[in-house]
């Protein structure tokens, strides 16, 4: 079942693009929006969609609000960025994986509380030993949360009990954003959140990000898939069409209805 919409800070405005809420806000703001944060900030949390999500949000109704709710929704794909300037949308390319590098090199303090949703206690470790100077705890949820109540509800308590200046989910999507979202219902959750996939295991070197010249140019998408063909190829299969689809439904105007008889 959906989550309602909820009322969320505002610090940008927000358009929607290929179906999936995106805020206008360039990366120096989103930075110094962090920086301004504490571990007693009211839960909050960051989605950065992709080609990947976009596609899934157009066939999970049950998914829309968990990017509508989020505080913010910044674009992480650049193929979704060059197809937002052929429609004169004024985005930022902001990638999860940048985002965390930068908060764990720029905007994080000694002492810093920092919580982890990670899919395995070796990514905390790694990052514990990475960084030493901040305090972390994580939990590993199994795999399958979304069908596990039990589960979900150990994220949320951990949370919860875990007051913390970031809290990093690091479990993928969707489950990851649907976590998140279902945390900022409660009120003693505390802390900023962001949804970055491997960006953990891309800061200790477990796994290797695509090199600059092949993010440069978009091509992002093409050393994960050959990084991770057997686990991405179905899913790129899918998001394309999808992705392609949703672009040319952007030149068609929406339909206006018919005044009753």
């Amino acid at each position: 079942m959906p989550l309602p919409l909820s009322n969320r800070e505002t610090i940008a405005s927000r358009i929607h693009f290929l179906g999936a809420p995106f805020d206008v806000i360039d990366r120096d703001a989103v930075i110094e929006a962090l920086r301004a944060g504490s571990n007693q900030t009211p839960f909050r949390y960051i989605v950065t969609p992709n080609a990947d999500h976009i596609a899934r949000l157009s066939s999970r109704d049950d998914l829309d609000t968990c990017y509508e709710n989020a505080w913010l929704s910044l674009c992480d794909s650049k193929p979704v960025w060059l197809l937002s300037k052929t429609r004169g949308r004024n985005l930022d390319h902001i990638t999860g994986s940048d985002l965390t590098r930068t908060i764990f090199e720029d905007v994080l303090r000694p002492g810093d509380d920092v919580a982890l949703i990670v899919a395995e206690d070796r990514i905390g470790v790694d990052i514990a030993k990475a960084y030493p100077a901040v305090n972390f705890r994580w939990h590993a949820p199994p795999h399958g949360i979304l069908e596990k109540p039990q589960a979900q509800q150990a994220v949320i308590d951990f949370v919860q009990a875990s007051p913390s200046r970031f809290v990093f989910f690091a479990i993928g999507g969707p489950q990851s954003e649907w976590l998140a979202a279902n945390i900022k219902g409660h009120a003693t959750a505390r802390g900023t959140a962001l949804c970055i996939g491997a960006s953990l295991e891309f800061l200790t070197g477990r796994r290797k990000r695509a090199p600059l010249w092949m993010q440069r140019f978009g091509l992002e998408w093409l050393h994960r898939l050959s990084s991770e063909p057997q686990r991405l190829w179905k899913r790129y299969l899918f998001s394309v069409p999808v992705l392609l689809r949703l672009y040319i439904a952007e030149f068609t105007p929406p339909r206006q209805s018919e005044p009753r008889q």
